[in-house]
């Protein structure tokens, strides 16, 4: 899903404030680039975005920060919005991604799942709709989708080849026909196999809540279903302690831990 950037080593007095100059130079193109990127949204998702906050206050805030409790305990999520650096801290475990290494610390070996698939999943997830304002994606119009009476209509998205993990993915983002704010999330996953897949999950987006003039989604449901028909609600995640800012987090906040293992190293050239 989206891109990537650097990590720098301090030498010297002087030459830490060369870094410095550098890394705000940096940001400042980074500023820059978001401001100029592509305004050719579909029209009904634009007036999505204007329903959530709109994407201009969106792309001037910098870090996003969660608790998503879960049976085993809580985890604590922390995305950079504009470099997509992340790190999850769930006790004694820890993950993230540093701008080069998808990178997990699990000195006790407990847990069980695929850091390189998990690392940034939710961050997705709650980050919506916003994070369909990425480059590299394609719209289309989707078939609506009908739901107790009601007729959604949808986005279809697409990604350009070589664009994140999963580039097969396919998205399809449904909104309430009257007020425009995003109600269903369908989705595909193509991670493991890389083939495109047939099968599209659903997510229910229906409690919502005001964060830094932004709204965000309080729970998220995902529900059974049979093609596009669906079903029953089957598990939620209730997000809290939400913090979303203009500010970035200290330098070496995402930075890979002495005792982390890689798992997966991106290839720069």
């Amino acid at each position: 899903m989206k891109k990537v950037l650097a990590l720098f080593v301090f030498i010297s007095a002087i030459s830490c404030k060369e870094t410095q100059k550098s890394t705000s130079s940096s940001e400042e193109q980074t500023m820059v680039a978001l401001e100029m990127a592509p305004t050719n949204y579909p029209k009904a998702l634009s007036k999505v975005f204007e329903a959530h906050g709109g994407l201009e206050s969106w792309k001037r805030k910098r870090t996003l920060v969660y608790d998503l409790p879960k049976p085993g305990g809580v985890e604590t999520h922390t995305t950079d919005l504009y470099t997509r650096k992340d790190k999850i801290e769930m006790g004694e475990v820890s993950m993230g991604y540093d701008g080069t290494n998808v990178w997990l610390l699990d000195d006790t070996k407990t847990y069980k799942g695929d850091p390189v698939f998990y690392h940034n999943l939710m961050f997705y997830f709650y980050a919506m709709p916003f994070v369909l304002a990425d480059d590299g994606i394609n719209y289309d119009q989707a078939e609506p989708l009908e739901f107790n009476g009601v007729s959604y209509p949808g986005v279809k998205i697409t990604y350009n080849t070589g664009v994140g993990t999963s580039p097969k993915d396919e998205y399809y983002l449904y909104y309430d026909p009257n007020t425009y704010q995003m109600a269903w999330l369908g989705y595909t996953v193509t991670y493991r196999s890389g083939e495109k897949s047939d099968n599209v999950k659903w997510i229910r987006y229906e409690d919502w809540m005001d964060v830094n003039g932004l709204q965000l989604p309080k729970t998220l449901t995902w529900y059974s279903y049979e093609g596009r028909d669906i079903k029953e609600p089957k598990n939620s995640y209730t997000f809290e302690k939400v913090l979303l800012d203009e500010t970035k987090k200290p330098n070496g906040f995402y930075t890979m831990p002495e005792n982390a293992k890689v798992i997966l190293k991106e290839d720069k050239s």
